[in-house]
């Protein structure tokens, strides 16, 4: 059995890590070099570190950061935000990032996502999916959630997967920040439906949200922000709680 993937995730403005509720109310919460030091000792499986930049300036600082979180980390990493072209995610991955997540770009031109997975190979390319339920519909949305795309998120993720994308990173907008539980039927319709990694993210708030997730077989690993930085859950902790409830997880 595959084991299942707990994932920090480090939102990184002006180089520092920050956390909101919903997209908003931004706050600083750390270093993010610091804090990927301190989950990789806690047993974390893998980083996500998204550019939340909006500045140029702070796209190079974010590059900056990438370098020294290379040579720090001794676990595999993401990296998203700001990559507009196959150069963009070339001089991440050349940085030493593992992966490269997709969001807003794939949305403007889809055949980015063809074109890194061509180059790379699709174990290289997530594509992340931020996506609020609307009038009876997921509607998928870009720019950190403030702007509402014409994409409904099934439809949306099967193309990113023809196209090859490796890996699906679909955060619930509605549930963000909440700490009330993942999107759990909807991450299990999106599991059933694709052939590759889905990962939840969007409303961790307790051990037994990830052991609702992992046991009902709605996803592959689970990312969640604010209740590892302000320490309301520990990976130790909580990867020992998973394995004695049957879920496979590398201790």
């Amino acid at each position: 059995m595959v084991a299942k993937r707990i994932i920090p995730c480090l939102d990184v403005h002006e180089g520092k890590t920050v956390k909101g509720i919903n997209f908003l109310n931004l706050a600083e919460v750390g270093d993010p070099v610091e804090l990927g030091r301190f989950y990789s000792d806690e047993g974390a499986d893998e980083l996500v570190y998204l550019d939340i930049s909006a500045t140029h300036e702070g796209q190079g600082i974010f590059r900056k950061m990438v370098k020294n979180v290379a040579l720090t980390l001794n676990i595999p990493f993401t990296v998203g935000g700001g990559i507009r072209s196959l150069d963009d995610a070339a001089a991440l991955l050349d940085s030493g990032a593992d992966k490269v997540s997709l969001n807003s770009a794939a949305l403007d031109d889809p055949s980015l996502i063809d074109r890194i997975a061509a180059v790379y190979g699709s174990q290289f390319v997530v594509v992340a999916i931020d996506a609020s339920f609307r009038s009876g519909v997921w509607r998928v949305f870009a720019k950190g959630g403030r702007e509402e795309r014409p994409r409904e998120l099934f439809e949306w993720a099967d193309e990113c997967a023809a196209r090859g994308a490796g890996e699906i990173l679909f955060t619930s907008m509605d549930r963000d920040g909440t700490k009330e539980g993942f999107e759990y039927a909807t991450l299990k319709t999106l599991n059933n439906r694709l052939s590759i990694p889905i990962i939840a993210s969007g409303g961790a708030g307790t051990k037994e949200h990830f052991g609702e997730l992992f046991t009902n077989h709605c996803a592959d690993a689970a990312l969640a922000a604010s209740v590892f930085h302000r320490r309301e859950i520990r990976i130790r902790e909580l990867k020992d709680y998973l394995a004695a409830n049957g879920v496979s997880v590398r201790l």
